[in-house]
């Protein structure tokens, strides 16, 4: 059979695959300042051309958009996502000697495993990809199916210019069915299936010394705090009025409003997942000792997707190195994100907050400046193809998904599901941890699965 033969292939050549993958994610692309973008992107342009197809980069306002096709003459088409960006590593302490040296080593728990920046979120799982697609040429398989590329190197920035590339290119975008690879199994090797994200709006908020009181242009003593306003402690007071102290309940007037009950399908899917649920995952790979509320099953999954959230991100206000220095800051900041649920847009969300603030004598403090957000995202399963022969793949390779309803994190799929119009599916076998975090890894034994997978989802899609 096809499948058996490129899972063979995959087994007998998988440390040349682990080389590609290394070269990969050993490449820095860093879209916070810059740094290795440029060699990225042209390094995903020069797969695509290894893969039989034709890859460009499209200017943005930011950085550029990796495009490309491989076209085979087949009936139906994939577009594949992906981003090429990934989070600094400053201030990290890693276990290995570089976060981008691609090394491997055995984690506790899990055995051999590559460590570096970027290798789950997500450069990994989408070179494993292309690794796949070699894998069909190699044994001298057509691929079933043509294939598009649209992979952004702002994601980690919230995807600024990614709405105006789609919006401009939406013909050229056509396809049958869109993927974002992703590692699906957690730390027990549970496969969990998601069908959507809940959008992000990240926000930051900076409190100024002004007309108000404070020091405007230069931090200054801090004696002098007895009888000036400092502005750290305005912006203290000012995200304190916004939650309950135990963090269980947003303040800001209007924020649940629009917050919609789950839909029968949804529901059938929530009875159905909590009989596989493990709470105590969830705490583990987070390094977490208890939940927020007081929920158990299907109660405690229901608050974690149909509820939205205001995160505190960091803050950052005057002297907080070794010994002391007394002084009042000119400036402090803090970035906030809010995740939004069905229904909920980031328009009317900033103009609570501005309200809430100005409504708390924050008004003339505190400088609100938001960064680019965009809306959450639903797709269903039993009307989506790419869901289907995803959900296939899995019960082929002796797995049964857990499958959710959407996930608590983000991605930009509502230009999918709303502007394009295409079935989409975030998924893939492997496993991997520590996202935007000291010691980001994947599992070796996952990655030879997460390529097996997109073999046979390729095949699943034209079954």
């Amino acid at each position: 059979m096809t499948v058996e033969r490129i899972h063979q292939h995959i087994d007998e050549h998988f440390d040349a695959h682990l080389e590609q993958v290394r070269r990969a994610v050993r490449q820095p692309s860093i879209s916070a300042d810059g740094t290795g973008m440029a060699e990225m992107a042209q390094l995903l342009v020069d797969m695509i051309g290894e893969a039989g197809g034709t890859g460009e980069l499209v200017s943005t306002p930011g950085y550029p958009i990796v495009y490309g096709e491989i076209q085979v003459g087949a009936p139906k088409t994939l577009l594949v996502y992906g981003m090429y960006d990934v989070q600094p590593v400053d201030g990290e302490d890693w276990s290995v000697s570089d976060p981008w040296g691609g090394e491997v080593k055995d984690v506790p728990g899990f055995g051999p495993c590559l460590l570096n920046r970027g290798i789950f979120n997500s450069k990994g799982p989408l070179i494993h990809f292309f690794n796949a697609l070699e894998s069909f040429r190699a044994v001298g398989e057509p691929y079933p199916v043509n294939v598009k590329f649209m992979i952004e190197g702002e994601e980690e920035l919230g995807s600024p210019s990614l709405p105006g590339f789609v919006e401009q290119n939406k013909e050229r975008l056509q396809a049958d069915f869109a993927l974002f690879p992703f590692y699906g199994q957690d730390a027990n090797g549970k496969v969990q299936m998601y069908l959507g994200f809940k959008g992000p709006y990240f926000i930051d908020l900076i409190a100024r010394g002004g007309d108000w009181g404070g020091p405007v242009s230069r931090g200054i003593h801090g004696s002098n705090a007895v009888w000036f306003h400092n502005p750290a402690w305005t912006l203290v007071h000012a995200l304190a009025s916004m939650f309950t102290p135990d963090q269980k309940h947003v303040l800001i007037d209007g924020f649940y409003d629009d917050i919609v009950s789950p839909s029968a399908e949804d529901e059938e899917l929530l009875a159905k997942l909590v009989e596989t649920f493990t709470p105590e995952t969830e705490l583990a790979e987070n390094d977490v000792r208890r939940f927020k509320y007081d929920l158990t099953g299907v109660d405690l999954v229901r608050k974690y997707l149909y509820q939205p959230s205001l995160n505190i991100d960091g803050i950052n206000a005057g002297y907080t190195g070794e010994g002391s220095k007394a002084l009042i800051p000119h400036e402090a900041r803090a970035q906030i994100d809010i995740r939004m649920v069905k229904n909920m847009r980031p328009d009317h969300m900033l103009q609570l907050l501005k309200d809430h603030l100005e409504r708390h004598g924050f008004g003339d403090k505190i400088e609100v400046r938001p960064h680019d957000g965009y809306g959450p995202s639903k797709t269903g399963y039993k009307n989506n193809p790419a869901a289907q022969a995803m959900a296939e793949t899995y019960r082929q390779m002796g797995l049964e998904p857990e499958i959710w309803p959407h996930l608590g994190g983000s991605a930009p799929f509502y230009l999918f599901t709303e502007v394009l119009d295409i079935p989409v599916v975030l998924g893939g076998l492997g496993h991997g941890g520590r996202p935007h975090s000291p010691d980001e890894y994947a599992t070796l034994e996952g990655m030879k699965l997460a390529e097996k997978s997109y073999a046979s989802f390729l095949l699943n899609l034209v079954a």
